[in-house]
């Protein structure tokens, strides 16, 4: 059987819709990780700041303003 000149073509664009849609799968992989990152450089900065003030003496006085 002789291929028919839209059959190769839609064969290539099936290919090119594959490799895209493997580099998307990719970039949001990549981007979820990065996501995650931020997550918890968030909730560490939230973690720390909670922290310091729950454990500040309720009696000091604030810091003096110029």
């Amino acid at each position: 059987m002789r291929l028919q000149t839209i059959q190769i073509v839609a064969g290539l664009a099936a290919a090119v819709a594959f490799i895209l849609a493997f580099m998307a799968a990719g970039a949001a992989l990549v981007s979820g990780l990065f996501m995650l990152a931020g997550l918890a450089a968030v909730a560490w900065l939230a973690y720390s700041l909670i922290k310091g003030v729950l454990r500040r003496d309720p009696n000091s006085e604030p810091p003096a303003r110029a």
